[in-house]
């Protein structure tokens, strides 16, 4: 029960609560005995039309050519389904029943966990003269590994920002060269030029030593 407890403490930082609404897809790989969020969200047209919803999680197991009711929630879980029982927790929309996100998070997944998972909105849009109830769902195919593999666009965003960073360096470089020897090629021209004014200065004064002498 302590596992449990930290799990879902853990998950309470996964939901933001800036009032933001944004339909992000869900991931879709699983690792086996670790915890996985299943996400779903669904954004309203109209931010500014008062709404409630429900929401219900259906679940076609791998093999399988049916979807079995698995999760109710209105602002209550009940879970519906005992393969799921005490492993389900909602992860979606909280202190609301304007729900747009309807995420869950499964603890401790198995390999029986792989299939498709299916959310339903049902939402009753609430205007000045009447009420509007619309419905939207989203599907998810989750796949449960054994051991965490890399995406390839996890691959490739990684090479990008280290040829990022290595040309950043490279750039660096450069300037740090030319920097350098337009410091240097200005050192040498103030060089010359007090080379130049000394030689000035040491001519005019034998100049005058000798106009000294001629005088006397």
């Amino acid at each position: 029960m302590a596992q449990t407890n930290c799990a879902w403490q853990q998950m309470g930082h996964v939901w933001r609560a800036d009032g933001a609404c944004a339909e992000v897809d869900s991931d879709t790989e699983a690792v086996a005995g670790e915890g996985f969020k299943v996400g779903c969200i669904s954004c309203k047209m109209r931010g500014e039309v008062e709404a409630t919803a429900t929401v219900d999680w259906y679940f076609m197991a791998k093999g399988e050519a049916d979807f079995v009711h698995i999760y109710h929630y209105d602002g209550e879980p009940d879970i519906k389904d005992d393969r799921f029982e005490e492993r389900v927790h909602w992860n979606g929309s909280k202190n609301t029943m304007d729900l747009q996100d309807a995420s869950i998070y499964i603890l401790n997944v198995t390999f029986n966990d792989t299939g498709v998972y299916r959310c339903l909105f049902t939402r009753t849009l609430t205007y000045e003269y009447y009420e509007y109830q619309t419905t939207a769902s989203k599907l998810v195919h989750l796949n449960v590994v054994a051991k965490a593999t890399r995406g390839t666009a996890s691959i490739v965003s990684e090479v990008m920002m280290y040829v990022s960073i290595i040309g950043l360096q490279l750039w660096l470089l450069v300037e740090m060269i030319y920097c350098y020897r337009k410091i240097a090629a200005a050192g040498e021209e103030a060089l010359r030029a007090s080379a130049a004014e000394y030689l000035a200065i040491a001519s005019e004064s034998k100049d005058n030593c000798a106009g000294v002498q001629v005088a006397e």
